[in-house]
């Protein structure tokens, strides 16, 4: 793909916009804000987006912009292959331009810390890349058919809703996952799929509402604009998800549990299709015998199940494949007991097993068949929904909670001297502590850091606020915050303080599996409190009902779920009677 020439106009508004170093971070604030919920711009303006580009200098000689672009409201971000297929990023060439100090940021909106790119938010890009194509589609279909198209809230809406009609089609059939992704021929299918499937909704809903202002011609024209358009996005994602692919940046960090033959039968599969999107870091096997070698196919021995709870989590592990037979069920199902706490998707290979199972029973990685035993309680675009949803609908709820939160600290700060705010470490996804906001309840001398002391009713280490605010949970309040920064979610497994106990033990040694909880993003409120599991814990019971009510969450997952959890929370906190 060769540079595109970028007009002198458009060059100069880019350059206007990060000439200072203030403005340019207020910029920076903005789309660091606001990202989640921006308009992909390379595909409403792409000399914009290449103006972004000029704007750090890129040098041209033996560059290959080989992978398409993806940007996001006021982001850009283009990792460029080298001949060698070497992955680099635009933001390391000139750390003099004005805006170095937020490259970093720019470069983390699709790449984590390892320089992995971000499924979940490549997948929203495609996402939303499709609803601009489909609504683009109409103004343009009405300026090529008539010469003119006269915008109004109701055509704007319209195409809203069939754009939201578009991507529920291609979502039902697996079209947002990565390998699909990467088939672009499949993809055609499946855009040619749900135009067949929209167009029949859109004459249905026309005929019975006896539209007339819409001829057919016109539906016709914006269908079929739209599955070019659609095609074309399909090809760049496509291109897109291949190159990261081969270049090391979309790969799914895998762990194989389990040696012995079937682990290196399976290895030499997986290697012998280059495009598998798997990474093996390693075998994990307890037994050490001849069975289980220090190295399998060029693939290391890592250590024993006892470490890989532990190198999972601080490896971010996307997948475990369990190599051992079926038939060592008692063995497996140790295994799959010990895996159960793990945000990780699990797969039993079933590459050398002789059972006789339905095929449709089976997922394939490549051409090796997998059962599935376990997977994330949320996928790639599950996650970017539930993302959306925490920082869409807890802005709003921050923004109407400031008035009550503006006069909540008023009275802390009025009653007792310290600090308004209480930070607390706390147990958050995947098992990694995160600080907690609340309201300071206490008085700051007595505060307990670690929760190993129990608040109980008329406790005197609470101030005379503090027991209103926590009668009410206002001061919960500020976790708000921590959900507008992606520590929290809205809704899920309330966050447990690290000394916290039941009957004097910790809660970790009450309840078997108790981190697997953690699976999922602590929340605000969650499915327990909405069930008058709210409070204390002070006996081994209570804990136990809590955190099966967080498991049935974590297993049952979805929006509607959450949007039930967060209207019945108001109603708890009037009826519950557990908070003190």
């Amino acid at each position: 793909m060769a540079w595109l020439p970028v007009p002198k106009g458009t060059a100069r508004a880019w350059g206007l916009m990060s000439r200072s170093k203030d403005r340019g971070r207020a910029y920076h604030f903005a789309a660091h804000n606001y990202v989640i919920f921006a308009v992909p711009i390379l595909f409403c303006d792409p000399f914009l987006f290449y103006g972004c580009l000029r704007r750090f200098h890129l040098p041209e000689p033996h560059w290959h912009a080989r992978m398409p672009i993806l940007a996001v409201g006021g982001y850009a971000v283009c990792a460029m292959i080298e001949e060698t297929g070497r992955a680099r990023s635009i933001f390391e060439k000139d750390a003099s331009a004005p805006v170095s100090e937020w490259a970093p940021r720019l470069r983390s909106l699709f790449f984590d810390r390892r320089g992995n790119a971000s499924r979940p938010k490549l997948l929203f890009a495609v996402a939303c890349a499709d609803a601009l194509s489909v609504m683009a589609a109409w103004p343009l279909v009405n300026l090529l058919l008539h010469q003119s198209f006269t915008p109004t809230w109701r055509s704007f809406w319209a195409t809203v809703f069939v754009a939201g009609l578009f991507i529920a089609a291609l979502r039902v059939q697996w079209s947002y996952t990565i390998p699909s992704l990467r088939k672009f021929v499949q993809q055609v299918w499946k855009v040619l799929i749900s135009v067949a499937v929209v167009s029949l909704a859109i004459s249905g809903v026309i005929f019975l509402a006896g539209e007339t202002s819409v001829s057919p011609e016109d539906v016709g024209g914006w269908m079929e604009l739209s599955a070019v358009l659609l095609c074309f996005v399909r090809f760049v994602a496509a291109l897109v998800a291949r190159r990261l692919t081969r270049a090391g940046l979309l790969v799914r960090r895998t762990v194989i549990v389990g040696g012995g033959k079937d682990a290196e039968h399976l290895i030499r599969e997986l290697n012998n299709d280059p495009d598998n999107h798997l990474c093996i870091l390693g075998i994990f096997d307890d037994r050490q015998d001849d069975r289980s070698a220090g190295d399998f196919g060029g693939v290391a021995r890592l250590g024993t199940f006892e470490d890989l709870a532990d190198f999972c989590r601080k490896s971010s592990v996307d997948l475990l494949i369990v190599t051992v037979p079926a038939r060592a069920e008692e063995r497996l199902m140790q295994i799959l007991d010990k895996l159960f706490a793990l945000q990780v998707d699990v797969r039993i290979s079933a590459l050398n097993s002789k059972l006789r199972i339905n095929s449709r029973a089976y997922s394939f990685i490549g051409q090796v068949p997998m059962l599935a035993a376990m997977d994330k309680p949320l996928g790639d675009w599950d996650h970017m929904l539930k993302a959306v949803e925490d920082r869409l609908i807890g802005s709003l709820l921050l923004i109407l909670a400031s008035p009550i939160m503006a006069i909540v600290a008023i009275a802390i700060r009025l009653e007792s001297r310290g600090p308004i705010f209480f930070r607390q470490k706390r147990y958050g996804f995947n098992n990694e502590l995160i600080e907690v906001l609340k309201f300071r309840s206490m008085y700051v001398d007595q505060q307990d850091a670690t929760a190993s002391k129990l608040v109980t009713r008329d406790d005197p280490r609470v101030t005379r606020v503090g027991r209103i605010i926590r009668r009410t949970s206002l001061d919960e309040l500020p976790q708000l915050i921590n959900v507008v920064q992606g520590q929290m979610s809205l809704v899920g497994p309330r966050p447990h303080a690290t000394g916290a106990r039941a009957e004097r033990d910790l809660y970790e040694n009450v309840v078997r599996g108790y981190f697997a909880r953690h699976r999922m993003k602590p929340g605000v409120t969650g499915w327990a409190q909405i069930n008058g599991w709210r409070g204390e814990t002070d006996t081994h019971e209570k804990l136990v009902r809590r955190v099966e009510h967080d498991l049935y969450y974590i297993d049952h997952w979805s929006v509607l779920l959450d949007l039930y959890i967060i209207a019945m929370t108001p109603i708890s906190l009037l009826t519950g009677k557990n908070a003190y």
